[in-house]
Order: structure tokens, then sequence, then C-alpha cells
């Protein structure tokens, strides 16, 4: 019996792609614009308001785009490479949160697209995944007890999105298919 390695190999790239991380094995165009929009968005937003979307203290208003993936899969890669740029670009930027940080968005936004058919359920990611994730590396990145950075996170990302995202969403919902 011969294995086709490269075959397996293959179909668990594919599944990767598509079934996890929401990419086409085969994006096309509009797919790879939609993700460069999105990604430029969050990007431009949070440089934009840099004073509040940063730091131990922090209201990061482009996370109302974390409800994207609700929409379209291509919000998810380009909820990623937006955070990752935002925070590339930080004013006190850290390999730690340009990697964790971009992760949490990543792994809010595959969640949020798994809860698509339920919105209020699929807002509740990104404010419980960053709260954890970007409030460890708040407690560390300055030394403060992590319960209190975990909790202002949260109640950032709360406020953010539900007072701003979920109202985004239920505006963009109803514009043309072909958009998303």
């Amino acid at each position: 019996m011969k294995f086709d390695i490269k075959g397996i190999i293959c179909r668990a790239f594919n599944y990767l792609l598509e079934e996890i991380l929401c990419i086409p094995a085969k994006p096309d165009i509009r797919f790879l614009a939609r993700a460069a929009v999105i990604a430029a968005l969050y990007a431009a937003v949070t440089l934009l308001l840099a004073p509040i979307s940063y730091g131990p203290l922090q209201f990061r208003v482009s996370e109302a785009l974390t409800l994207l993936p609700i929409l379209t899969p291509a919000a998810v890669p380009g909820l990623f490479v937006g955070c990752a740029i935002a925070n590339l670009l930080s004013p006190a930027v850290t390999a730690l949160d340009v990697v964790f940080g971009s992760l949490a968005t990543l792994a809010a936004a595959l969640l949020t697209r798994r809860l698509r058919e339920r919105p209020l359920l699929a807002a509740a990611p990104p404010v419980l995944v960053n709260a954890v994730a970007v409030g460890a590396l708040l407690s560390y990145a300055y030394n403060l007890p992590f319960w209190l950075t975990a909790l202002e996170v949260g109640a950032g990302q709360l406020g953010v999105l539900y007072a701003l995202g979920l109202p985004l969403f239920y505006a963009l919902r109803h514009l043309p298919g072909k958009i998303w």
C-alpha cells in the first residue's frame, strides 16, 4: 500500500485554510481586496486614534470591525493583518504584542465567524479573547495585576463591540450582497 504524502499534505493544508482559517484555497481578487481594505481600515483607525488605542487603558475603536467576520470570511485574515500592522506601528511596539495581540485578534475573528448566525453572541469572542490575551500582555508589560488589566481591556472591548460594533454590523448587513 502506497501513501500519497503530497496529496495528504495538500488536503490537510486546504482543510486548514478553508475550514479553520476561513480562507479559500484559491482566493479570488474580491476576497483579497476585501481582506486588504479591512486590514487597512483597522490599522488606520487604530493609528488615527493612537492616544486611546494603546497602553494599559485602551479603547481601540477599530475593534468595532471585529464583527465583520459575520458578513465575510475575508474579514478574518483582514483583521489579523490590520492588527499586526497597527501593533507593529505602536508607539511602544514589542514582539509579544505584535505576535500574541495579533493572534488574539485572529482567534477572536475565527470564533466570531463560527458564531455568525447569532450576532449578539458573536460579539463575545473579541471581548473575552482580548480581555485574557491583551490583559496578560499589558499585565506583563506594565507590571500590573492581571485581573485588573483583563477587566479594563474587557470593559473597553465590551463598550466598543456593543456600542459601536453591533450598530455598525446592523447597518452594513443591509448593503448589497456583492459587497460582502
